[in-house]
């Protein structure tokens, strides 16, 4: 059984080793792996504390964005809205009446939303707000804040893998200590092959 445990530890720190690229002593990737493994756990509780606060941080944004819209192409804030909004499928911030309430309408007054609002599939969609079954029915608050949250859980996720990866590399580290402590005469990894 003990053969069995420093042979298979012994395996996924070479395993470890090729994916880290890393080629010093086991003692340095037990170090390394823990500074990294911290650096996860940080970033998942945070990710998790600030998971909460996306939808507020996002609804303060999107009504700075929406009331420095200005419909040209070379404003940057302007194209953001007209891209998120044909990803998105979506108009305005809860719907599109919020449109009414811009400095855009107001200083357009053509009684028209943004072409980005238009559905995909209408193709004479001026975004007049006297045809309102061309537009967008659901607002872009809602779908951005659920696509951030999406991609955070994301990446919380990939960091608990590798953090659960790195755990099992530095309880492996930790067993090979342990059997080289009490028998400094490394085994072979590979009877007849090179010392491991």
């Amino acid at each position: 059984m003990g053969q069995c445990g420093i042979t298979s530890s012994k395996t996924v720190l070479v395993f470890l080793n090729l994916i880290f690229w890393y080629e010093r002593a086991t003692v340095d990737l037990q170090i390394i792996l823990l500074l990294v493994f911290m650096t996860e756990v940080a970033v998942v509780v945070l990710g998790y504390i600030y998971r909460a606060k996306v939808e507020d941080e996002v609804n303060g944004s999107i009504r700075n964005v929406y009331d420095e819209y200005s419909g040209t192409t070379s404003d940057a804030p302007s194209r953001a809205i007209d891209y998120v909004q044909r990803q998105l499928q979506c108009c305005g911030i809860h719907n599109y009446s919020d449109w009414m309430n811009t400095r855009w309408f107001n200083e357009t007054k053509n009684n028209s939303v943004p072409i980005g609002c238009c559905k995909s599939n209408t193709e004479a969609c001026t975004g007049s707000l006297a045809h309102t079954e061309d537009l967008y029915p659901e607002g872009c608050e809602v779908l951005v804040v659920k696509k951030l949250k999406k991609i955070m859980m994301y990446v919380i996720w990939a960091a608990l893998t590798f953090a659960a990866i790195q755990m099992l590399g530095m309880l492996c580290a930790c067993v090979v200590l342990c059997r080289w402590s009490r028998d400094p005469a490394y085994e072979l990894l590979i009877t007849g092959g090179t010392y491991a």
